[in-house]
């Protein structure tokens, strides 16, 4: 009798779940900074569960889910951050002269130095998990940035990049004689999940800059689309324009929804 050999039974490998590529806009009402913070977390903390799960799901050979992606689309009154590398005396004004300008000011979690929000500016917070899309943060940086710099174009305005400096600029080519900022960037990542985000000055009242070293940064100046055009644009119509370049190029479809009402914005 010859001898047989009984091979184990091969163990079944669990295969991860679809990238998900569809990203759920809200655009947000009245939008107070801090509640807004606070959604963002409250978003971020919910993707960063589901990765959670996912590896107790590994662990037990159940199926794994997805996790989902977030674009807030917003417009702040005004309101000073300041970012875990910035220096507090970038924000050139006292309590009471923050309270003279009607503005308030926040420590916050993100990269980067202090900046502006207010009216007239489009805010984006997109929470994305970039395993989604592709697992590095530069790549990211640089995929919000060239989405305003599409956005810019319609408009007939030609911006880019200052080596070493996060944002978009106008008058970016090496030895231009006034480069300024029109877009801030500052985000954090979490597990490969982004919050926090872009700024854009559109109608914005540049007014507000000259009370804070803007991203750290004395020998350069902060300009807005309102101010390069002679003219006001729409906030939607900057929104509407922006969407579209930004699911182009992270290949995502972006599909609107109701805002909800978690906090009161």
């Amino acid at each position: 009798m010859s001898d047989s050999i009984t091979q184990p039974a091969p163990t079944a490998t669990l295969a991860p779940p679809a990238h998900n590529r569809v990203i759920e806009l809200q655009r947000l009402p009245h939008a107070a900074y801090v509640p807004t913070w606070d959604y963002q977390e409250q978003l971020l903390a919910e993707t960063v569960a589901v990765k959670t799960r996912n590896r107790q799901h590994e662990a037990a050979g159940t199926p794994l889910e997805s996790t989902p992606n977030h674009l807030l689309l917003c417009e702040h009154p005004p309101v000073y951050t300041l970012g875990k590398s910035g220096k507090p005396e970038h924000l050139l004004l006292d309590e009471n002269g923050l309270a003279d300008h009607g503005a308030t000011f926040h420590r916050i979690n993100r990269g980067g130095d202090i900046t502006f929000h207010g009216p007239g500016q489009l805010v984006g917070y997109p929470i994305l998990d970039l395993e989604n899309f592709k697992p590095d943060i530069h790549w990211y940086l640089r995929t919000l940035e060239e989405a305003v710099i599409l956005t810019l174009a319609e408009y007939g305005i030609v911006s880019g990049r200052i080596a070493g400096l996060t944002g978009v600029w106008l008058d970016f080519e090496e030895g231009a004689s006034n480069p300024r900022k029109i877009c801030a960037m500052g985000v954090k990542c979490s597990r490969w999940v982004t919050m926090h985000g872009f700024a854009l000055n559109v109608n914005t009242d540049l007014n507000y800059f000259g009370h804070i070293v803007p991203c750290g940064i004395t020998d350069k100046a902060v300009t807005s689309l309102q101010q390069e055009l002679g003219r006001a644009v729409p906030l939607r119509e900057i929104e509407d324009r922006f969407v579209p370049h930004l699911a182009q190029l992270l290949d995502a479809q972006i599909v609107e929804k109701p805002y909800e009402a978690r906090y009161t914005l």
